[in-house]
């Protein structure tokens, strides 16, 4: 816990009163204010439902959606953990491991770009490319949704809410993002309280810490809006993971992250840091980029920053407070710097540190527990009128169903 800031109080205030507005002076863009989280919102092709919600739920521990059955959505985004993964780099999939740190979960249905270089627009869209991705969960289209076809429970429960006659993959990822909105969003935090007028809703220390955010420490910038996040991209010069230089299988990873995302060969031979949002757009300009990061929930997500770099609040604040720091794409070394301007020494005192830390734990809320659901077991698949051989064998079911005269001759 915190020491009590109380006795500090009158002195902090009356310099935080001295410089509100003058670290927004020059500031490039126009700063959301801070605002509660709204509901929220679902695309017109997926509604909410409370049934389609549970059913996400099961899919989301549900090792079937992998591709030796091992792994689970749960895995990398653990509840005890976050709705993250404690690790600076999350786990992959059997014989590998992953390349960055792995976002929380919570508050994902109100982002309009996901993943650390922003390259899933929704959540229907993360689902399949954690799910598929070679070093994350490696599943096949068909293998994975085979498995929910030999499963009874799914096959009932897609049929009442999709109103298919065999689970499909499609709907698999609605019902997905469908969990994730319902049931990891938070609305009612201390923040939200105060921001709607519950002047008690955080500690005296905390609102001298919000003060310090919006004016001082000037993060605001980019941690603004209702989310804490402006969804845009900046290099900040954080040091690349060590993991990268010290354990042989993260440096594979990360060289074949390279190579899998069309780096230039000179380029992905020698680049040793996390070229971001570049990868998607191979823009120079773009390089060593990453998605700002939104701050809810922050108290319980540690490890911090794409490659888990920081491990405490402090930690990131006195990053924050010299100015961020310096890599491969700041310094010149590939004739890159594209550090943002934003970034400046801040001259925090240690006080002032505190109190930011403070707010930005006291922010977090109420941690979100859940305990993993029972999944169902599989079962013998029923027959399908009108399954053809060959269907019946791109999901593995040829032999059981030719046994029963269930599938039609491939010819029809």
């Amino acid at each position: 816990m915190r020491t009590n800031m109380k006795a500090h109080a009158p002195v902090i205030v009356l310099s935080l009163l001295a410089g509100l507005g003058a670290y927004a002076e020059g500031d490039p863009d126009h700063d959301a204010p801070l605002t509660p989280l709204p509901p929220v919102s679902a695309p017109p092709d997926n509604p909410i439902t409370p049934e389609k919600a549970e059913l996400g739920k099961l899919l989301f521990f549900d090792t079937r959606l992998t591709g030796d059955a091992s792994l689970s959505c749960g895995d990398c985004h653990d509840p005890k953990k976050g709705w993250g993964s404690s690790g600076p780099i999350s786990r992959g999939y059997p014989g590998s491991v992953h390349w960055r740190n792995s976002h929380t979960a919570v508050n994902s249905g109100y982002q309009g770009k996901l993943f650390w270089q922003g390259n899933a627009r929704s959540l229907e869209e993360q689902a399949p490319i954690a799910n598929r991705g070679a070093v994350a969960g490696n599943g096949e289209r068909d293998v994975m949704q085979s498995r929910l076809r030999q499963t009874p429970y799914y096959i009932k429960a897609f049929k009442e809410i999709f109103g298919t006659e065999r689970p499909n993959l499609g709907d698999a990822w609605h019902a997905i993002a469908t969990f994730e909105r319902a049931m990891l969003s938070q609305t009612d935090t201390p923040l939200d309280q105060y921001l709607a007028g519950d002047e008690e809703a955080l500690s005296e220390e905390a609102i001298l810490g919000l003060e310090l955010f919006r004016g001082k420490a000037n993060c605001i910038e980019c941690h603004n809006g209702p989310l804490l996040a402006d969804q845009k991209y900046y290099n900040l010069g954080v040091p690349r993971p060590i993991e990268w230089e010290t354990i042989g299988l993260n440096t594979i990873t990360f060289r074949w992250e390279n190579y899998a995302k069309g780096v230039p060969e000179e380029s992905y031979r020698t680049w040793k840091d996390d070229a971001g949002l570049y990868y998607t757009t191979k823009r120079p300009e773009d390089v060593g980029k990453h998605r700002t990061q939104p701050l809810r929930y922050l108290l319980y997500t540690a490890p911090y920053m794409h490659g888990g770099q920081f491990y405490t609040l402090d930690e990131v604040v006195d990053f924050y407070n010299e100015g961020g720091g310096d890599n491969e794409f700041t310094d010149g070394t590939h004739g890159f710097n594209t550090k943002t301007s934003i970034l400046k020494p801040l001259d925090l005192t240690d006080d002032e540190k505190e109190l930011l830390v403070i707010f930005l734990e006291e922010i977090s809320g109420d941690e979100i527990t859940m305990a993993t659901p029972e999944i169902p077991l599989y079962g013998v698949m029923p027959d399908v009128p009108g399954l053809t051989q060959t269907a019946a064998k791109r999901i593995g079911l040829e032999t059981y169903l030719s046994t029963r005269g269930g599938a039609q001759e491939a010819s029809q």
